[in-house]
């Protein structure tokens, strides 16, 4: 941790570098607590329904019950198999802030032509600040084990994932889910995960004002979510990662990160923090990227190699749950 501001910054891959240079409009540097509503106007979320034919998947709705009441699930069925099939519970990105339940759903389906994909549409601060969104993927993790049968998915093959705010969401609900003894996830896919509400990470310092998603949005969103709590002493890790004291019993863990972005060291530190209390965990930090970079520019052979990374960690994942014992 510092609190000291450095001008040093790591590159951004030429690519990457490129296409933050030529699309201004498309990336969220910065954001004032008086710009959410402006952003969320402007956002055009994918269509579900042809989100789901293009990934041969079946879309049905359901509604778990939570807390505050019913969540909203869109689950993306692959067509053709017999037999239950592995789950992804997948926690779209948006800083807690912004994002719809459509958001990252056709990446996360492309991980793995087999899986299903649950689509989680949590409620978003600063209306809904914390435990809404954990409490809410709670609820859908739950309902999901418990209906296995009937969704035709392996309730022994559910892995949580999400992007940004999805990751760190995805890694809180994991944390609420040991905590509550029930139930036992097979795998954390955690995509450039929003991890720290104290927001003073080297990183962070390098990366402000620059790239996507700086430590100003980073602070109005945990401000969104935690108000002026946020980094305070006192947050739980269920609504910051970062901040549990032991990272021992988790399932599995990919991390991934770009070294050029504000989340690069919570993320390294995390990972790190689990080999440290005995955990499996795998990271990467993709040189040059940008957070999001492989949203921002897909084509780009570091996006390429980060989604094929992922879907190998998760191929090999599945595999192994399956095995049969030796």
């Amino acid at each position: 941790m510092t609190t000291s501001t450095t001008t040093a910054r790591p590159p951004f891959d030429p690519q990457v570098g490129a296409a933050l240079a030529a699309r201004p409009g498309d990336v969220v540097t910065t954001l004032a607590p008086d710009e959410i509503a402006g952003l969320r106007a402007r956002a055009t979320p994918p269509d579900l329904t042809e989100v789901a034919a293009a990934a041969e998947r079946d879309l049905t709705w359901h509604e778990a019950r939570g807390p505050g009441g019913g969540v909203r699930v869109a689950l993306l069925s692959p067509r053709g198999t017999s037999g239950p099939v592995p789950v992804l519970l997948h926690l779209h990105g948006g800083g807690l802030v912004v994002g719809t339940v459509a958001d990252d759903v056709a990446a996360a389906a492309a991980l793995h032509p087999g899986c299903a994909v649950a689509s989680v549409d949590y409620r978003l601060a600063p209306e809904h600040p914390y435990p809404a969104a954990v409490e809410d993927a709670y609820a859908a993790l739950s309902w999901l084990v418990a209906h296995a049968d009937e969704l035709g998915v392996d309730p022994a093959r559910v892995v949580v994932t999400g992007v940004s705010a999805g990751g760190g969401l995805a890694a809180a609900v994991t944390l609420l889910a040991r905590q509550r003894g029930w139930p036992t996830l097979a795998g954390q896919l955690l995509i450039c995960p929003m991890l720290d509400d104290r927001n003073d990470s080297a990183s962070g310092h390098q990366m402000a004002g620059v790239g996507t998603w700086d430590r100003t949005a980073n602070a109005t969103a945990w401000a969104a979510y935690l108000g002026d709590a946020a980094g305070g002493p006192a947050t739980p890790a269920t609504a910051s990662a970062a901040r549990a004291r032991h990272l021992g019993g988790l399932p599995p863990a990919y991390v991934d990160v770009g070294s050029a972005e504000t989340f690069r060291d919570e993320c390294v530190q995390y990972a790190a923090r689990i080999w440290a209390d005995g955990g499996d965990a795998e990271l990467h930090v993709w040189p040059g990227g940008c957070h999001g970079f492989d949203g921002l520019v897909p084509g780009a052979a570091l996006s390429i190699d980060a989604r094929h990374a992922r879907a190998r960690w998760l191929d090999r994942l599945l595999r192994r749950s399956t095995a049969p014992a030796s």
